[in-house]
C-alpha cells in the first residue's frame, strides 16, 4: 500500500492507495509547531480505527507548501512506517517542463495536481484549487506547466473582512437566498459568494483566451463543492486530486 501526503498551510490531506485505489483517506489541521511526537501520536489515531493496518504500507510519498513540516513528516515516515518518504520537489520526475521562471518558487501541490489533471483530461487544462489561496494552473496543449493566477482564498477574504473592519462579524460562508442581502451577514455571504463565483468565472474566460476553448476546467479543494457547480466552464470536480497526482508521481518515478 501506498501513503501518499499533502501538507498545505490549512490542512493535510492523507491518502492509502491500493494499487490505483484510494481506500483510505483524511484530512487534519496543519500545526507547524506540532512535533514529530505528536503527529505520530495522531496518525496512529487514524489508523487504529482504519480498515489499513499502518504495517501494511510499503511506500510513501510526500509534498508540502509548509516547510517546518517536511522533515517531521520525512522523520514519520521512517519512524512509523519504516519507510524513506518521496518528497515531491528537485529531482523528482514530474513528466511535466515547468516554464514558470523560477521553477522552485511553485507550489509543489500545484505541480502535484496539474500532474493529475492531465493524466485525467488530457491537456490543455485549468486546475481552479479553492484551498486557502484559490489558485488557477495552466497546463498546455504539449502538456507543459505554463503558471497561472493566485487570488485570496473565500476564506482569508472572510477573516479579513472580520478582522480589519469596526463592525463586520464573523460568518458562515454559504450561497445566501437573494444577491441583495438585507442583513450585514447576509450582504456579506453575498458579497462572497456570488463575488467568487464571478472572480473565477472571469478568470477562467480569460485563461481560455490564452490557452484556447478546448482547455478543460477541473477542480479541486475545500470551497470547490461550495462553489463550482455555479461556473458552466467546469468540467470535472476532483476532491482528491492532489492525493491522486503523489500516486501518478509515485508510480512515475519506480520506473
Amino acid at each position: 500500500m501506498l501513503l501518499a501526503i499533502d501538507i498545505g498551510n490549512t490542512n493535510i490531506a492523507l491518502g492509502v492507495f491500493q494499487d490505483r485505489s484510494l481506500v483510505e483517506h483524511w484530512k487534519i489541521k496543519s500545526e507547524a509547531d506540532k512535533t514529530c511526537d505528536e503527529y505520530f501520536v495522531l496518525l496512529k489515531g487514524l489508523f487504529d480505527h482504519a480498515t489499513s493496518a499502518i504495517e501494511k504500507i510499503e511506500a510513501a510519498i510526500l509534498s508540502s507548501v509548509v516547510p517546518p513540516l517536511t522533515p517531521v513528516f520525512q522523520k514519520l515516515g521512517r519512524d512509523m512506517f519504516k519507510v524513506k518518504m518521496l518528497t515531491v520537489g528537485p529531482g523528482l520526475k514530474t513528466g511535466m517542463p515547468i516554464l514558470y521562471e523560477n521553477p522552485q518558487e511553485v507550489g509543489a501541490d500545484r505541480i502535484v495536481s496539474a500532474v493529475a489533471a492531465m493524466e485525467k483530461y488530457g491537456s490543455p487544462c485549468i486546475v481552479v484549487d479553492f484551498g486557502t489561496a484559490t489558485t488557477f494552473d495552466a497546463i498546455s496543449a504539449q502538456g507543459e506547466y505554463l503558471g497561472g493566477v493566485i487570488a485570496p482564498g473565500v476564506k482569508i477574504s472572510a477573516e479579513a473582512l472580520y478582522l480589519k473592519t469596526a463592525k463586520l462579524p464573523q460568518i458562515e460562508i454559504i450561497k445566501p437566498h437573494k444577491i441583495i442581502g438585507r442583513t450585514t451577514v447576509a450582504s456579506m455571504q453575498s458579497g462572497l459568494y456570488h463575488g467568487y463565483v464571478g472572480l473565477v468565472s472571469n478568470l477562467i474566460t480569460m485563461l481560455k483566451q490564452e490557452l484556447g476553448d478546448s482547455a478543460k476546467v477541473i477542480t479541486t479543494g475545500g470551497f470547490a463543492s461550495l462553489i463550482q457547480h455555479e461556473i458552466e466552464a467546469v468540467d470535472g470536480y476532483e476532491p482528491f486530486l492532489v492525493l491522486d497526482g503523489l500516486r501518478i508521481l509515485y508510480e512515475k518515478n519506480q520506473k
